[in-house]
């Protein structure tokens, strides 16, 4: 099993610390269309910022301050990646939970981690996520949506909305499996690189939408790799930009431009050279999830009419090794 009581990730900045080397970053950035077509890497259009929930005791739940969380803030419809740095040289399994659902299984967050089928992300191996597991080698886009509107993945999977925002658990390798140090050549820490350039509802579920192509990397190391009572863990809650201003203060990022208006003004998006294998296994239950557009033209609400495709020339796709696609975190 793995630790009950796992250690807590600190926040240095707007990037989130999972134990000494595993860093991740939360990048702003377009909403892809859900029109059943596969699109490239969107870009990073900056990160969001966090804030330690116990700076705002009062002004957030307190289950929130006691347990040490953060939260960020996002509009409706907005989409996030997530960015991960690690080392090669000693790497780090990753479980990721959006609404209390393992993003990978389809399983419950809290689920142990397993191999067979594998439910983490091996880390720098991966070096982002855009979204949960999709078909073989795509994945659907995280999309923040209202709270208890139905449209949340734990609101879908599980029946509850008593999770929400991004659940994150980190494991160490065991001992004398990888070294300690790093070879005199490389960098201490490499975090990957992508071109920056209903009833309300005060905090937001993550919803899916449209379909990248990308692949959830296979484990290369195996599953007994891991030391399963390392765990760092961290959640993330998302607040809609109303609340964000309530108990900060501060105004959030503003809403970023569309990806047609993107892709018409010429800038880039990203494709991966990948030599690496992808998971193939499809959970059921991910695959049961229905995107945002689905629900929409379901109910018939504002926003339900087919999503205009976005036609991407070949050459604003640009070809990356992995270190490529962000910002690196500030030193």
């Amino acid at each position: 099993m793995h630790s009950s009581k796992p250690f807590q990730g600190q926040l240095e900045g707007d990037i989130l610390r999972l134990g000494p080397r595993l860093v991740i970053s939360f990048e702003r950035t377009l909403r892809v269309p859900d029109d059943g077509r596969s699109y490239p890497l969107p870009p990073s259009l900056g990160r969001f910022p966090l804030f330690a929930a116990v700076q705002y005791a009062g002004h957030v739940p307190d289950a929130w301050v006691t347990t040490g969380r953060a939260f960020l803030p996002m509009y409706q419809r907005e989409s996030l990646w997530l960015g991960f740095g690690g080392v090669s040289w000693k790497p780090n399994a990753l479980i990721v939970g959006a609404d209390g659902v393992n993003v990978v299984s389809g399983q419950r967050w809290e689920e142990p981690l397993a191999s067979d089928p594998q439910n983490y992300l091996v880390i720098p191996d991966q070096p982002w996520l855009d979204g949960i597991k999709g078909e073989v080698d795509t994945v659907r886009q995280f999309v923040a949506m209202p709270l208890g509107a139905g449209y949340g993945i734990g609101e879908q999977s599980l029946g509850s909305t008593t999770v929400n925002g991004l659940q994150l658990r980190a494991f160490e390798p065991k001992p004398n499996i990888f070294p300690d140090g790093p070879p005199p050549d490389r960098a201490d820490i490499e975090m990957p690189m992508r071109l920056r350039s209903t009833g309300p509802s005060k905090s937001l579920a993550i919803a899916v939408g449209g379909t990248i192509r990308q692949k959830i990397i296979h484990d290369p190391y195996g599953g007994d790799t891991w030391d399963l009572e390392s765990a760092t863990a961290m959640t993330i809650h998302i607040v809609n930009s109303e609340h964000f201003r309530e108990i900060t203060g501060k105004e959030p990022p503003p809403t970023p431009i569309s990806a047609h208006t993107y892709t018409e003004h010429g800038l880039p998006w990203f494709d991966l050279y990948e030599e690496a294998p992808g998971i193939v296994p499809l959970s059921k239950t991910l695959n049961g999830v229905r995107s945002v557009a689905e629900i929409d033209r379901e109910r018939g609400a504002a926003g339900g009419e087919p999503e205009a495709s976005v036609d991407i020339p070949d050459t604003q796709i640009r070809k990356l090794h992995r270190r490529k696609r962000s910002a690196p975190p500030e030193p």
